[in-house]
C-alpha cells in the first residue's frame, strides 16, 4: 500500500510524495498494479515567470502547475522524432502539428523562451529491415524519408525544431554513455550486447524507480518485445530478466555496425533519446558533454528538461526506458519534469493500418484539404485526447473555416465602405458596448482555456461566440445606431492575432485582418501580376455586354453576367455575391475553384438523379401501358430470354416456361398474382388518360 503526503514549498508549489513503487514484487506472469512513484514539483530558488498554466502530466496523470527548472521563461523541451523508414502519415501529423500548436501557445501567448530539441531515428530494426527489402543502404533509405518528413512538416506549416539530432551522428557519445551505466553496475554485457539491469537500477536507491509512466504495463510481454525490435528477438536468452532491455545490440551479418568495448554492434532504440537529449541540454547549461553531469551532484540538474513529448503509444516501454537510462547515467532521480503525450489518431473509427486500407499519408491528406483546414481540425480536438479523422471531422473544420472566412470578409467590406477608419460615428451606442464586452469576454475565456492544459477546442468555441456577437452587431445597425468601425475592427484584429498564434495565418502573410488571399503568398498586397488578369477579364466582360446591348439581347447580357460571376472571377480569387448592393470578396483562387467544381459536381449529380428518376418513371409508365396479357408475354429472364413460351388463349395466363416445361400449381398461382398486379396498374393508368 502506498502512502502520500503533500508538502507546500516556499513558492506555493506542492510536492507530491508517493512511496517507492515495488516492482520486484510483480511476478513476470502477472500485471503489476503498483501506483506511479514519486513526482517532485519543480522547486526553483525564485519564480520570476508564472502565468498560471496547468499541464496534464503523464508522470502523475493529473494536471500540474507548470513551473520551469529555473523559475523563469526558459523552457527546455525534448520531442521524440520519427523513425524514418516510410512516408509520414496522419498519425505523425497528429503528434507534430499538435505539439507545434502547443509550442506556439507557450511562446506567443505565455511568453516563454522555448528551446525545442527533436531527434531523427535514422537507424533501427525497421529501417534495416526495409532497406534490406529494397536492397539499398540504410543511409539511403533514412535520408530519403527524413527529407520527405521535413518537407511534409513544412507543408503543414510546422515550425522546425531549434536543435535536430540524428542517431548516426552521436555514436561516440552513445558508447561513452552506455559505458558509464555499465561502470555503475546498472547494465551488463552479454554475448556482445549490453542490457540495462532493471532490478539493479530499482534497488540502487529509494529515489530511483523504473516504469514511472505505466507501471501496470511492466510485465506486458508484447510491448517489451516490440520495444526490443523484430531483428533481435533471438537475443532474449542473453538477458538476466525479460524486463531488461538492450542498450547496445551486437550486429548480425549485413547489418550496420560500429566499434565498441563490447564488440561491433549498434545502439538499442531507447538509448538514443537519453543520450542526445542529455548531451544537448548539458551543453546548453554550459558543460562540454553529458559525462560532466555524472561527476558531482552540482551538475545533476543540468541534463534535466522541463518538457518531454511524444505519442501516447511510446509511453511504455520507450519513454519509461529513456528515463531509467538517463537517471541511471546522471544520478538525477527526475530527468523529466513534465511528460506530455499526444492522443491516438483513428481513421473513421479504426486504427490506421494498411491492411484496413485506411492508411493516409500527409501528402494524400494535403491533396484533399489545405494545411490550414487540417490544423483547424486538430485545434477542434484536445491534443491528448483520442481523435477520429474522417469526413465528418473534416466537415466540421470546413464549416468553421467558412464561418471565420465570411466573418473576415464582412468586416473588411464594412471597413472598406467606411473609407477613413475613424471618419464615421465613434460614439458607443448600447450595441457597440455589447460587442466591446463580447471581445473582453472572448479574451478572458481564451486565456483561461489555454491555461487549462492548452484547451484549444474551448478557445475555438469562444472565438465562434465572438463571431456570432459581431455578426449580430453588423446585422442590427440602424440609422440611430450606426456601426462603430473601431469596435468591429478590434473583434477581427483579436481573432486574427489568435489565429496567427495558432499558426492558422502565417506571420509573413502581410495581413492585419483575416486569412491571406493565398496560403502560399507572402503578401496580400495588390500588384501588377494580380491586377493584369482582373483588368483583362473586365475588358472582355465589357465587350460582351456592349455587344448584347447593341443587339438588344437581354438574355445574352444576363448570361454573360452569370458567367462573369461563376466562371471568370473565381480563378482570379474573387467571389461576387448577388446582394443589394452586390458584395465582392477576395479569397484563395484554389479554394474558389474547388467550390465551383463542387457546385458543378453537385449540379451534375442532381441532373443525373433527375434524369434517372425520369427514366425510371418513363419505364414504369411504359410498363403500366401494357395490358396484363402483353405484360406477361414480354417478361424475360436476365433481360435476354422470354420467361414464358405458351399462354392460355382464354385467360392470357402463361402455361409453359421458355424451355417448354409446364408450370406447376404453385408457379401458376405466382404467375396469376403477377397478372392481377399488372391488371390493376393498367386499369389505373387507363383511368388517368
Amino acid at each position: 500500500m502506498s502512502t502520500e503526503n503533500n508538502k507546500s514549498n516556499d513558492n506555493g508549489n506542492t510536492t507530491t510524495k508517493t512511496s517507492k513503487m515495488n516492482t520486484s514484487s510483480c511476478e513476470s506472469s502477472s500485471p503489476c498494479t503498483s501506483l506511479q512513484p514519486t513526482w517532485h514539483a519543480p522547486y526553483p530558488d525564485k519564480i520570476t515567470h508564472d502565468v498560471g498554466l496547468m499541464v496534464m502530466n503523464s508522470l502523475t496523470r493529473e494536471k500540474e502547475k507548470f513551473v520551469t527548472i529555473d523559475g523563469g521563461r526558459s523552457v527546455k523541451w525534448y520531442m521524440c522524432g520519427p523513425t524514418v523508414y516510410a512516408p509520414s502519415h496522419m498519425g505523425h501529423a497528429r503528434t507534430y502539428l499538435g505539439f507545434d500548436i502547443i509550442r506556439r501557445i507557450l511562446t506567443g501567448h505565455f511568453g516563454y523562451d522555448v528551446t525545442l530539441v527533436m531527434n531523427i531515428t535514422d537507424l533501427d530494426d525497421k529501417i534495416i529491415e526495409r532497406a534490406n527489402e529494397q536492397s539499398i543502404p540504410c543511409t539511403e533509405l533514412s535520408r530519403r524519408f527524413e527529407a520527405e518528413f521535413h518537407e511534409d512538416m513544412q507543408n503543414l506549416h510546422v515550425a522546425p525544431p531549434d536543435v535536430l539530432t540524428r542517431v548516426t551522428e552521436y555514436m561516440d557519445e552513445i558508447v561513452r554513455y552506455i559505458q558509464t551505466i555499465v561502470d555503475k553496475k546498472l547494465a551488463y554485457a552479454s554475448n556482445g550486447s549490453v542490457y540495462f539491469d532493471v532490478a539493479a537500477f530499482d534497488a540502487s536507491s529509494e529515489e530511483m524507480n523504473y516504469c514511472k509512466l505505466e507501471p501496470e504495463q511492466i510485465n506486458n510481454a508484447k510491448l517489451l518485445a516490440e520495444g526490443e525490435g523484430k531483428l533481435t528477438q533471438d537475443f532474449v536468452g542473453d538477458k538476466r530478466s525479460p524486463r531488461d532491455f538492450a542498450l547496445w545490440k551486437r550486429s548480425k551479418e549485413g547489418e550496420p555496425t560500429w566499434d565498441s568495448p563490447w564488440g561491433k554492434g549498434r545502439p538499442g532504440w531507447h538509448i538514443e533519446c537519453s543520450v542526445m537529449a542529455s548531451e544537448i541540454f548539458a551543453q546548453i547549461a554550459g558543460l562540454d558533454s553529458a559525462e560532466e553531469v555524472v561527476h558531482g551532484s552540482a551538475n545533476h540538474d543540468k541534463c534535466k528538461m522541463d518538457i518531454h513529448s511524444g505519442g501516447v503509444d511510446l509511453k511504455f516501454p520507450h519513454h519509461d526506458n529513456e528515463m531509467a537510462q538517463a537517471e541511471a547515467h546522471s544520478g538525477c532521480n527526475q530527468w523529466v519534469n513534465y511528460f506530455v503525450h499526444a492522443g491516438h489518431l483513428h481513421i473513421k473509427g479504426f486504427k490506421m493500418s494498411k491492411s484496413l486500407k485506411n492508411f493516409i499519408t500527409i501528402r494524400q491528406a494535403l491533396e484533399t484539404h489545405t494545411a490550414r483546414q487540417i490544423r483547424l481540425c486538430f485545434l477542434l480536438h484536445k491534443y491528448n485526447a483520442p481523435m477520429d479523422y474522417g469526413d465528418n471531422t473534416m466537415s466540421h473544420a470546413l464549416t468553421m473555416e467558412k464561418t471565420f472566412t465570411e466573418f473576415f470578409h464582412n468586416v473588411k467590406a464594412i471597413l472598406r465602405n467606411a473609407g477613413n477608419l475613424t471618419s464615421g460615428p465613434q460614439r458607443w451606442n448600447p450595441h457597440a458596448k455589447q460587442l466591446h464586452l463580447a471581445v473582453n469576454t472572448a479574451q478572458r475565456n481564451v486565456d483561461n482555456a489555454l491555461k487549462d492544459d492548452f484547451d484549444t477546442p474551448t478557445c475555438m468555441s469562444a472565438l465562434i461566440d465572438l463571431v456570432k456577437a459581431s455578426n449580430l452587431y453588423m446585422e442590427t445597425t440602424t440609422t440611430e445606431y450606426p456601426i462603430v468601425t473601431l469596435v468591429v475592427r478590434n473583434a477581427a484584429l483579436y481573432i486574427t492575432r489568435i489565429f496567427k498564434m495558432f499558426g492558422l495565418i502565417p506571420e509573413s502573410a502581410g495581413v492585419d485582418i483575416g486569412f491571406p488571399m493565398s496560403q502560399n503568398s507572402a503578401s496580400a498586397s495588390a500588384n501588377d501580376d494580380i491586377l493584369s488578369p482582373i483588368l483583362d477579364a473586365l475588358l472582355t466582360f465589357r465587350s460582351s455586354v456592349r455587344n448584347g446591348a447593341r443587339n438588344k439581347d437581354i438574355s445574352q447580357i444576363m448570361a454573360q453576367c452569370d458567367s462573369f460571376r461563376d466562371d471568370v472571377l473565381p480563378p482570379l480569387g474573387i467571389r461576387l455575391e448577388d446582394k443589394d448592393p452586390p458584395v465582392w470578396k477576395l479569397a484563395d483562387p484554389a479554394e474558389l475553384m474547388k467550390e465551383r467544381e463542387q457546385k458543378l459536381l453537385e449540379k451534375k449529380r442532381k441532373e443525373e438523379e433527375k434524369a434517372k428518376a425520369a427514366a425510371e418513371k418513363a419505364k414504369k409508365d411504359a410498363l403500366n401501358k401494357l395490358t396484363p396479357e402483353d405484360f406477361m408475354r414480354q417478361l424475360t429472364i436476365d433481360d435476354t430470354v422470354l420467361k414464358y413460351s405458351k399462354f392460355d388463349d382464354s385467360t392470357g395466363l402463361p402455361t409453359h416456361f421458355h424451355d417448354g416445361e409446364p408450370l406447376n400449381k404453385n408457379q401458376l398461382k405466382k404467375a396469376n398474382k403477377e397478372f392481377q398486379g399488372q391488371k390493376k396498374k393498367y386499369e389505373k393508368y387507363i383511368g388517368t388518360q
